[in-house]
């Protein structure tokens, strides 16, 4: 993803934890406020708390980044989100996280409409 479709810095962290609502899955917890923009902005967090070895956290980012950005035509442009891995994340293939990520994005209403995973 490009660094304007990121949420960095902690101010801006912050703000989507506070004006935010959260809605959450077995495996993931997703912060999302709206706000009027071109397009979305997401943030990822994976903690420690997921692995201590960081080769498995890493994968786990790119699992999400990918899986966000085969959703990307789908997710609402004016949505600033943060996904928030739990431990059970870890284990989980790509079909897996992209299938949790379309069921927890649509509880929150980021999704505009309702995606079929193959």
């Amino acid at each position: 993803m490009r660094k304007s479709y990121r949420i960095k810095r902690e101010d801006e962290f912050q703000h989507v934890f506070e004006a935010g609502e959260s809605v959450a899955n077995r495996n993931f917890v997703v912060y999302h406020v709206t706000r009027d923009q071109p397009h979305f902005r997401v943030g990822i967090s994976v903690g420690k708390k997921v692995h201590l070895r960081a080769v498995v956290r890493n994968r786990v980012k790119r699992y999400i980044r990918q899986s966000l950005l085969e959703l990307k035509p789908d997710i609402d442009p004016q949505a600033d989100f943060v996904v928030i891995a739990r431990k059970s994340a870890k284990q989980l293939d790509m079909a897996g996280t992209k299938k949790n990520l379309v069921h927890v994005l649509t509880l929150a209403g980021v999704l505009r409409e309702h995606i079929d995973i193959i």
